[in-house]
């Protein structure tokens, strides 16, 4: 793994521990490069916020206004298992992009879906999930998903979903920009966050943590599964998604949430205001996400008081949230503390790492 913690605005803990690939015996190094995964989430929305600040849609705007496929959505209402055949009632609402951005439009996330009927869906429909090495481009997927049913009528409740993807077809709709030129035009070069992409070029591929799981007392090579985790080198390089398919190094993230506690600028870049930063981590889904202790903004999961009161989590406001493959993140406005960790594993069932560096980074706090 590798750590990171900053506070006031300066790196004050980084440091890798271990192996980046045990089968090869290549040590991990504090630049390697992460497969973020769910982390690429809240750069979407940060993308989607900087075109909201331009005027170019309001938040509750229907999709279909801009993706017409999305017109008239219907929600799931009866499914039968042995032809995948269904029945639907009319959505009492269209999904809007604040639905999309807080995870009520009541879309789902097939092959990691909590429902088996959904997962079937997708699969049949052909949707592509998190990450593909495929030649497929994220608008052909997002109009597939358009033509599925909703768990639920937009609004109603927090169904963790491929809302992210659809924006990020729409930050291409809207800009006129690749959504892989958009963000390293307007966020990623002006952030100084050299090393986020989605598809590596040549010379950083070597930087790439494989992803690993612990089988017989050792760490092994995970394998190709429904996804194939050598993705973000190879294949058709053509699928960008918006909620999961960024690969980038602790660093760089450090950086993107730096600029979120400095209000909406860092090092003299200003990517949103500070009243918009404000509003993003205001409570956008009440108590639709079940945890007492978490809402969830625009772009994070944010701690309110009784979360800061439950201990380990940092203060009410803190803000974060994590990736597939066990990265995570917190940033605390109150202390000036941003928090990373970064591993690329699965199966790792027992590992309580993360769980426990963001109390360790707590307890380290002395005035």
């Amino acid at each position: 793994m590798v750590a990171l913690v900053a506070r006031n605005n300066k790196i004050v803990y980084y440091k890798a521990f271990g192996m980046a690939d045990n089968t090869a015996g290549r040590m991990l190094k504090r630049d390697d490069i992460f497969r973020i995964a769910s982390q690429t989430k809240a750069i979407t929305a940060t993308a989607v916020m900087m075109l909201w600040e331009e005027g170019k849609f309001d938040l509750d705007d229907p999709i279909s206004k801009f993706i017409p496929e999305f017109k008239n959505p219907r929600v799931l209402k009866t499914f039968r298992y042995n032809d995948t055949t269904y029945t639907t009632d009319p959505a009492k609402s269209e999904i809007s992009i604040r639905h999309l951005l807080t995870h009520t439009s009541g879309l789902g996330y097939g092959v990691i879906d909590g429902d088996e009927q959904f997962k079937m869906l997708y699969r049949k429909a052909g949707v592509t999930d998190l990450f593909t090495t495929d030649t497929i481009s994220i608008g052909e997927s997002v109009k597939k998903l358009a033509g599925l049913p909703l768990h639920h009528h937009p609004g109603e409740k927090f169904t963790y979903s491929e809302g992210l993807d659809v924006l990020g077809y729409l930050v291409e709709i809207v800009s006129g920009m690749p959504f892989d030129v958009f963000l390293k035009t307007r966020l990623f070069d002006p952030l100084g966050m050299k090393d986020t992409w989605f598809y590596l070029p040549d010379d950083k591929a070597s930087r790439l943590v494989p992803v690993q799981q612990p089988e017989m007392g050792k760490w092994v090579r995970y394998p190709v599964t429904f996804y194939d985790p050598a993705y973000p080198v190879t294949g058709a390089r053509r699928f960008f998604s918006g909620g999961a398919g960024l690969s980038s190094t602790i660093v760089d993230y450090a950086n993107f949430l730096q600029m979120y506690l400095n209000g909406g600028e860092l090092n003299g870049v200003r990517i949103l205001s500070r009243t918009t930063v404000q509003f993003m981590m205001g409570n956008h889904t009440k108590d639709l996400m079940g945890d007492p202790g978490t809402f969830y903004g625009l772009a994070f999961g944010v701690l309110n008081q009784t979360g800061q009161d439950m201990g380990g989590k940092g203060s009410a406001g803190a803000f974060g949230w994590g990736g597939y493959f066990n990265t995570s993140y917190f940033a605390d406005p109150k202390e000036g503390i941003i928090g990373l960790i970064f591993k690329q594993t699965q199966k790792a069932y027992s590992d309580s790492t993360g769980k426990k560096f963001r109390v360790l980074v707590g307890q380290a706090i002395d005035d």
